[in-house]
């Protein structure tokens, strides 16, 4: 499709969404445009969720701070003034409950008129077809004319130096890649290796591991794994996950740390987002890898995770 032909796009909710033209001024929620920018396109500005603060989360940034894409603070906060001054032709967020936008009001967008896409990332949904959705949406937003083989220089475009916190943009940008079609099936391959490096390195043994998000010296949020689509796949490629056992709460348990200590962990995935806290307390000899439980929907920040946590097993 060339930018001129339009632009039409399904999202999750079953939202049918169109314009006159390819958008080509992308707004998006921190996790989605962090995927976005991966898979070739950069937002003109990201927005946190209700658990960020006035900058940004660098647990969640994943490459753009980099990139000079500026921060907006939470997007509940945002009014329909301020994200009209951005221009955006669309905005992406995320669903859990593939109803509502998670991070901002969607009445906000429907103020200004501009599209939202709401892609789902819960785990009624396995990962591959989260990843799918995703590059589905760049691909289509990748045909706007002016917009780099990443999606840098024109489409970001210029935004006021007030409105940005994510700090200044680097002096020399990296060089892009030529040939984004060669790019994403570089990615894929990428992911493919690692997949198969944590299938080999976890077929060897490596111990049980436990997902977790501290809250605190006296409370503990413990992962369901079948809950989170990244944790269900990991299991699919053997790694030996512990469940917390029965309780309330569909996706955490919450519980003390006594508990964790109670189920044996060899490994523990620690939540590094900077609203949750560092693991207080366990028992000896326990290793630790970092979990971003909003890792951006893309191949090559999953890539990045399972060769991290294929490392930590081995260590």
């Amino acid at each position: 499709m060339s930018g001129t032909e339009g632009w039409g796009f399904t999202d999750d909710r079953g939202t049918e969404l169109g314009a006159a033209r390819v958008p080509l001024r992308v707004a998006a929620y921190v996790r989605a445009g962090a995927a976005l920018l991966d898979l070739g396109v950069t937002p003109v500005a990201v927005y946190g969720s209700g658990h960020d603060g006035e900058e940004l989360d660098p647990a969640k940034a994943g490459g753009l701070r980099a990139a000079g894409v500026p921060y907006l603070g939470p997007g509940r906060a945002l009014g329909a003034e301020a994200l009209g001054e951005l221009r955006p032709d669309v905005i992406v967020d995320v669903t859990y409950d593939g109803k509502s936008p998670y991070a901002l009001d969607e009445a906000v967008a429907e103020r200004l008129g501009i599209p939202l896409v709401t892609l789902s990332v819960s785990g009624e949904r396995a990962l591959p077809a989260i990843l799918d959705r995703f590059a589905a949406l760049a691909a289509s937003l990748a045909a706007a004319p002016g917009r780099s083989a990443s999606g840098a220089g024109s489409a970001a475009g210029p935004v006021p130096a007030a409105e940005s916190t994510a700090g200044p943009a680097p002096a020399t940008p990296a060089a892009e890649p030529a040939d984004p079609v060669g790019a994403a099936s570089a990615s894929a391959a990428d992911l493919a290796a690692a997949e198969a490096l944590l299938r080999s390195v976890a077929a060897k043994g490596g111990g049980a591991v436990l997902a977790l998000s501290g809250a605190g010296a006296e409370q503990v949020h413990l992962a369901r794994p079948q809950a989170w689509p990244e944790l269900a796949h990991l299991a699919g490629l053997g790694v030996r996950l512990l469940d917390p056992g029965p309780g309330p709460g569909a996706n955490w348990l919450t519980g003390d740390w006594a508990g964790v200590a109670e189920l044996r962990p060899d490994l523990v995935l620690f939540d590094e987002r900077e609203h949750a806290t560092p693991p207080y307390a366990l028992p000896s000899g326990v290793r630790l890898a970092a979990w971003n439980p909003e890792t951006p929907p893309s191949p090559a920040a999953y890539a990045r995770f399972f060769r991290d946590l294929a490392e930590a097993l081995v260590a």
